[in-house]
């Protein structure tokens, strides 16, 4: 087991998206390097003052890469460290260094947080062996010793916790995002099964009227019969993977039509006030169904989160190429929290049509939800 959580570490790659420098590396950047700078000038009894200071500001430097460039910042910190440290044994005996450098800590941070598993196995062993030859040079006690190795790597071990954490909500996201999809191609199928059943039950009837012309007639529904239960087949072969034991619903999705008795459903607080404008009934079958859908979704939070709300206002507004959805509550305002599952099933069931999403804090109080969809479904 230990083996495989080895060889499993190893093969990590590196975190995606690191942030590259922000203002606050800037500021803590500008602080040090003056820092740095006056203590090599200031301070006394410094061993080896030049060198001393001039790493002191080229590590500071480095910290701006510490993030898109974990392994590469901690190889040449704690490499030069290394060799200082060694040439400090082989002379004077004293440890060499600005007490400014104690920044040093964040790179072990950085290397778990963002490094691939190959850099922090081989960076987390640069780390050690500067950290034994650092306790060589400048022996000040089991206690201190102690205390200063756990200082160095508790930031390794934090770093490891919030890359955990982060790789944790990634995958949950995107367990989100593959039910959603699930869903979708579900919906899909079941409203093109209907629709396609249908099509083969008239061609089977017209075989039996079409007597009277067994000309083209007959042939042409014998096509139709024969593309629609093609159809049919290769369809159900294709979702059957998507599908957890379940039979098709052959009846059509709720969609427009249905938000109504959505509306009723809710009961009579908060009240759902639904407003139908534009031509509604040239909605593609996944459009139509992804407004209901996307309704619900936002209806159904609203009740849950919405706190004191009393009012909630559906919209549907179609013109000749987008239909807009558009829920808006009457709550007290909150602050936005972390993207919430629902919000990303939503995001990705719009994106997935071609169209947009969007949800967030109203300009007065309570939370809106808007979604534009093109009418054919047709993604862009």
């Amino acid at each position: 087991m230990l083996k495989n959580a080895v060889r499993s570490l190893w093969a990590e790659p590196r975190a995606p998206h690191p942030p590259r420098r922000v203002w606050r590396d800037w500021v803590l950047v500008g602080l040090l390097i003056p820092t740095a700078i006056l203590e090599g000038i200031f301070r006394d009894q410094l061993v080896w003052r030049p060198v001393a200071t001039l790493l002191g500001v080229v590590f500071a430097l480095g910290l701006l890469w510490r993030r898109t460039h974990p392994f590469a910042v901690v190889a040449g910190t704690f490499g030069s460290l290394i060799v200082l440290d060694v040439a400090s044994l082989l002379t004077v005996h004293e440890p060499v260094g600005l007490t400014t450098m104690i920044f040093v800590v964040l790179l072990p941070f950085a290397l778990w947080r963002w490094g691939s598993g190959r850099e922090i196995g081989i960076g987390t062993v640069l780390i050690l062996v500067t950290l034994a030859l650092g306790l060589t040079v400048d022996n000040t006690g089991l206690v201190d010793s102690v205390l200063g190795s756990m200082f160095l790597l508790f930031p390794a071990t934090l770093g490891a916790a919030v890359r955990y954490r982060a790789s944790s909500r990634v995958r949950e996201l995107d367990q989100v995002r593959l039910r959603e999809r699930e869903q979708l191609a579900r919906e899909l199928h079941d409203t093109v099964a209907h629709h396609v059943s249908a099509i083969a039950i008239r061609a089977q009837a017209g075989r039996v009227v079409a007597v009277a012309d067994p000309g083209a007639a007959v042939d042409a529904l014998v096509v139709i019969e024969a593309e629609a239960s093609r159809t049919l087949a290769e369809m159900r072969i294709m979702v059957a993977g998507l599908r957890a034991d379940e039979s098709a619903a052959l009846g059509p999705q709720p969609g427009v039509a249905d938000l109504e008795r959505l509306a009723r459903s809710t009961g009579p607080r908060p009240r759902v006030e639904l407003e139908l404008l534009g031509d509604l009934d040239d909605l593609g079958p996944s459009v139509d169904a992804a407004v209901y859908r996307i309704a619900q979704e936002s209806i159904t939070n609203a009740v849950r989160h919405a706190r004191d709300a009393t009012r909630i206002d559906v919209r549907v507004a179609a013109d000749a190429d987008f239909v807009r959805l558009t829920v808006r509550d009457d709550g007290e305002a909150g602050s936005a929290g972390p993207v919430g599952y629902g919000l990303v099933g939503m995001t990705e069931r719009a994106t997935l049509l071609g169209g947009s999403f969007e949800a967030g804090p109203g300009p007065d109080k309570g939370w809106t939800v808007e979604a534009v969809l093109p009418k054919s479904g047709a993604a862009g």
